[in-house]
């Protein structure tokens, strides 16, 4: 998978959620917005500071984040 130079985490914005290029816009946002039927052009009417590579690695990360798997790791 490519870097993702967009995706933002920040403990002082948006309480550390993943952003788009620091902007109090979260990928879940987008997400969000693109699951319930809203095209890129409607996001981005809403969100005139955002670009359309925002929004596509949004998607990006996440897909990569459901594809992830954490793994427990127990200390005795």
């Amino acid at each position: 998978m490519k870097q993702l130079t967009r995706i933002t985490l920040n403990p002082e914005v948006m309480g550390g959620k993943p952003c788009i290029r620091g902007l109090r816009v979260t990928v879940g946002t987008i997400v969000g917005l693109m699951a319930s039927g809203h095209s890129p052009s409607d996001i981005l009417q809403a969100y005139p500071y955002l670009e359309e590579a925002d929004i596509y690695e949004a998607l990006a990360y996440a897909a990569w984040r459901v594809e992830e798997v954490e793994i427990l790791i127990k200390i005795a």
